[in-house]
This record gives C-alpha cells, structure tokens and sequence, in this order.
C-alpha cells in the first residue's frame, strides 16, 4: 500500500517537473509599444465615477425637495 503512495507522488513529480521544463508560457518582447489607447480597465473606471456622480446628484435632489 505504502508503495503505491510513493510510486504515484514520484511520478507527479516527475511529470510536474517535465512539464515546467517543457512549457514556455512569456512570449518574447513583442517589439514596441503595442498601441492600446483604452483598456478595460478605464471604461470601468469611467463608468463606477458617473455611477458615483449620479448617485450623489440624485441624492442631493432628495433632500431640497
């Protein structure tokens, strides 16, 4: 029984390690700047401030009524 546990983790190991020396996952230096004006990242920003924005104005409104 013992032996089997051993058996199987040396060959998890061994095929994890052949794995990692096998697979190269950073591609090379594309060259340059790859031109991205807007990314997701700024149009979710953008949209939570006027999301903010309105909220506030909305709430302000409430209260002079």
């Amino acid at each position: 029984m013992r032996s089997k546990s051993v058996y199987r983790i040396v060959i998890f190991l061994g095929v994890t390690l052949l794995t990692s020396l096998l697979v190269n996952a950073q591609p090379g230096d594309p060259g340059g700047d790859p031109d991205v004006p807007i990314s997701g990242i700024e149009i979710l920003l953008a949209l939570g401030g006027f999301m903010g924005l309105k909220k506030i104005l909305s709430g302000s409104k409430k209260e002079t009524k």
